[in-house]
């Protein structure tokens, strides 16, 4: 018997890479590595469950253009059943990621098609039956396609799903204003919420984590809170249960969508068993593998097949 979907929404856009060799200069040249690779933060999250084994969907919109055409065609290669509506009116998105010595990142995002999905392109009927269904908050910034985005959610949660939630952005979150986005977050029904470090502090006007993690429980005391750590691996927290798990070392090339492969490797796991712990070391383990390698999503090797074991 085939399970029930894990559902994503959100972002499906063209990510473009660019790691200079030297540090730029203005008005300067240089060579570097440079890579246009299928992205978004939902699309990579769909797409690494699916790699993981689990039945995955995606629900979002691109343009009505190769584009488009390219990265429909590439969901499908993936195995990732898709509900994507392709928009006449606005293209499809292209990320420009500017990737650190460090393989620290920063994004330029254009406002393409992802950014305007409405309620009638949301398939309802088929998040009736899904089992959970993740959201970005880069799909909540704005309106459109805030108020979709929204509708799925209550939907899903009405229909039996949990809902896990990526906060996406400290900087976002701060253009937004905290107080909307806690008010924001007060209208979703989450069950697991995957901060970083930086949008938890944000988030919870903290720093020091246990202090984060207290006060998130306070607002929301059903909430499992997974606070990524980066190389300090995460740390895992419900109003009973709190613990640091560590991660192993890595020289990190790029950390491009390092998050969204950590989110799809903890719900992979914890969906099917829920053994939290477990599914805390496989994401761990799932980051420091991506970050050694060049975009979000490079192909999978004997090293995956051995560190997912």
């Amino acid at each position: 018997m085939q399970q029930q979907p894990i559902a994503v929404i959100g972002d499906l856009v063209w990510d473009v890479l660019v790691k200079p060799d030297v540090q730029l200069q203005l008005g300067g040249d240089t060579t570097g590595q440079i890579l246009m690779t299928p992205g978004g933060s939902a699309a990579n999250v769909a797409t690494w469950l699916a790699r993981l084994g689990s039945t995955a969907s995606f629900i979002g919109s691109v343009g009505n253009d190769v584009s488009g055409d390219l990265l429909i065609a590439d969901m499908h290669r993936e195995h990732v059943a898709t509900h994507v509506v392709q928009l006449p009116t606005h293209p499809t998105s292209t990320i420009v990621v500017m990737i650190e010595p460090t393989g620290q990142r920063s994004m330029i995002t254009n406002q393409g098609a992802d950014f305007y999905l409405q309620p009638e392109h949301v398939p309802f009927a088929a998040l009736r039956s899904v089992r959970h269904l993740h959201v970005t908050a880069w799909s909540l910034f704005s309106e459109p396609p805030r108020t979709a985005v929204l509708q799925a959610v209550q939907t899903a949660k009405a229909a039996g799903a949990t809902i896990s939630f990526d906060p996406a952005s400290y900087q976002m979150i701060d253009a937004m204003g905290r107080d909307a986005f806690l008010a924001m977050m007060d209208a979703m029904p989450i069950d697991i919420f995957f901060p970083n470090r930086d949008e938890a502090a944000m988030v919870a006007d903290a720093r020091e984590r246990d202090a984060i993690a207290t006060w998130l429980h306070a607002r929301w005391p059903h909430m499992l809170v997974v606070m990524k750590l980066d190389a300090d691996g995460c740390m895992v927290s419900t109003p009973h249960q709190r613990q640091h798990v560590t991660t192993i070392a890595v020289n990190a090339v790029d950390s491009t969508g390092a998050g969204d492969s950590f989110n799809a490797a903890f719900l992979h796991r914890y969906l099917h068993d829920g053994d939290l712990l477990a599914a805390a070391r496989l994401a761990n383990r799932m980051g420091s593998w991506l970050v050694q390698r060049f975009g979000a999503r490079p192909a999978v090797d004997e090293d995956f097949g051995q560190l997912m074991q």
